[in-house]
């Protein structure tokens, strides 16, 4: 008898865990049900920005062809939520009345934006407490957002976007996360005039130490992104139509600045979607509470991935209650979690969960190269030469835009960040990568971006063994295999690999390696 799986959400890490799971399909092992919000076919969010600026079409977003599954066997309910899940019956109920039984839940339903608590958006808030609503309305509170705010985390928010820049309106970016400064960096290339205000004393604090931002938000106002820091957003004001309707005019900060625009866009974070979870009676924290193998602390029959999952030890939890860590918020973790899962509903034999390292951030924005990694906030004076603890190696050159601060212990490289210095930025993410020690000269790194550089100080980055994406966990040498198979294309790449279908940071990667592989030995 088959085993009925259903999966609640149809993003990208849903549609890995699907893709996964059709062999079993077809061989008749595990009858699917796939309920997704959306309408859409799956496609990739971390690309919206992408698109609204008009860098890719619509297809250009598309990660899976539902026609396969659904020819395997999977069955759909998109433009759908789940409402109610009672794990006792083990049934789902939708939003519609309909109820769908199952032996295993999987939960992907991802994460909302955050909505932050400005005057004028008090209503457009969703709290934690609420009940899952109809999918039109899954992501608002009482009243959806003003008409001029967005959040960029679907379609419809895309297509708002993608007319200001069009019309080369005013954008308002609330928030300089690695998100919000690739969207204000590209509208600003596309036409649009934008504004991007955040709390912080620099862009990107969470990636990026203090002086490496303001590197960064030195290069985006070299390029007419305008960039006000310390902005303490309080209430937007808004102006009145012909028609009476009432539209986003302007974001008022604490100081009485008011930054006037056509378009607000929010970049304030994400929260996992866990109401289902809540209500269902599922220990949750920053994410549904799940173990190594993305099973449920709570039941043994319902697992989550992806956005909304919190891995963590069972036996992890704090005397007050709270679980550290939370969802990575990268595509790439939530794809391994979703092979694995593939792996034991298919076989019910379960593997050993695989050890995230720390990822690895590009900012993908033309002419401004940004690549960080690991812990890098250690105080460079802090500890003397010799002494234990973490050594931190500085260099800047902010009037030419570059910046390499490099954190080690015991000569190896544990956290990292190179601004304006594209090879060196290279290098240090494959010495991060395998865990290598800094050569004892430093700076034999920085040369790495004269005009005049040698090789690289740890071999070619483009070594057979050298990961090229990050998300995939693909090799140049896997890479160079699926070229001599195929087309010395990128979308060939893309095809056998995955390669270049994650956050797209690597695609420059893979069109420097096919271009090095044309060249005639």
């Amino acid at each position: 008898m088959s085993e009925r799986v259903v999966l609640v959400g149809y993003g990208p890490v849903g549609a890995r865990l699907v893709e996964g799971l059709l062999p079993a399909v077809r061989e008749g092992r595990i009858d699917l049900t796939v309920v997704g919000a959306e309408p859409h076919d799956v496609y990739n969010r971390v690309l919206l920005a992408e698109y609204a600026v008009g860098r890719t079409d619509r297809d250009g977003l598309d990660m899976s062809d539902r026609r396969v599954a659904e020819d395997a066997g999977v069955r759909f309910a998109l433009g759908t939520t789940v409402v109610g899940v009672d794990r006792n019956l083990r049934v789902v109920r939708l939003h519609d009345g309909i109820r769908i039984p199952y032996d295993r839940l999987v939960l992907a339903t991802g994460a909302r934006a955050n909505v932050p608590t400005l005057a004028g958006l008090e209503r457009a808030q969703r709290h934690r407490s609420a009940r899952p609503a109809d999918p039109s309305a899954l992501d608002q509170g009482t009243a959806p957002l003003p008409r001029g705010v967005v959040a960029l985390r679907d379609l419809a928010d895309a297509e708002h976007v993608r007319a200001a820049v069009s019309a080369g309106q005013r954008i308002v970016v609330l928030g300089a996360g690695v998100l919000g400064m690739e969207l204000a960096l590209a509208a600003a290339e596309a036409g649009a005039e934008v504004v991007v205000a955040y709390h912080s004393a620099a862009p990107m604090n969470r990636t990026l130490d203090e002086n490496g931002g303001r590197v960064l938000a030195a290069a985006a106002s070299a390029v007419g992104v305008e960039m006000m820091h310390h902005a303490r957003a309080e209430s937007i004001v808004q102006r009145y139509d012909d028609h009476g309707q009432a539209w986003f005019d302007g974001l008022v900060c604490a100081d009485g600045k008011v930054l006037a625009g056509d378009l607000l866009v929010l970049s304030c974070g994400v929260g996992a979607r866990t109401e289902l979870a809540s209500l269902s009676g599922l220990a949750t924290s920053a994410g549904v509470l799940v173990d190594g193998a993305s099973r449920s602390w709570t039941d043994p029959n319902v697992f989550a991935l992806g956005d909304c999952a919190h891995v963590a030890d069972p036996a992890a939890g704090e005397p007050d209650g709270r679980v550290p860590g939370g969802p990575s918020g990268l595509v790439g973790p939530g794809w391994r979690q979703a092979d694995r899962l593939a792996a034991l509903l298919s076989s019910g034999v379960e593997g050993p969960a695989a050890v995230e390292r720390p990822g690895v951030v590009m900012l993908k924005a033309e002419g401004i190269d940004v690549v960080a990694g690991g812990a890098v906030d250690a105080d460079p004076f802090s500890h003397a030469p010799g002494c234990h603890g973490p050594q931190v190696t500085l260099w800047a050159d902010p009037a030419r835009g570059a910046y390499v601060k490099l954190v080690t212990v015991e000569g190896v490289l544990t956290g990292f960040v190179a601004v304006g210095m594209p090879r060196t930025g290279a290098e240090l993410t494959l010495l991060f990568e395998r865990g290598s020690e800094l050569p004892a000269d430093r700076s034999s790194l920085l040369r790495l971006d004269a005009a005049d550089a040698g090789m690289p100080a740890v071999g070619d980055p483009f070594a057979a063994d050298a990961t090229v994406c990050w998300c995939n966990g693909v090799s140049a040498g896997a890479i160079r295999e699926a070229v001599t198979a195929g087309e010395p294309t990128v979308a060939c790449v893309k095809s056998a690999t995955r390669a270049g279908t994650g956050c797209g940071g690597c695609v420059g990667r893979i069109t420097e390696l096919l271009a090095r592989e044309a060249v005639p030995a």
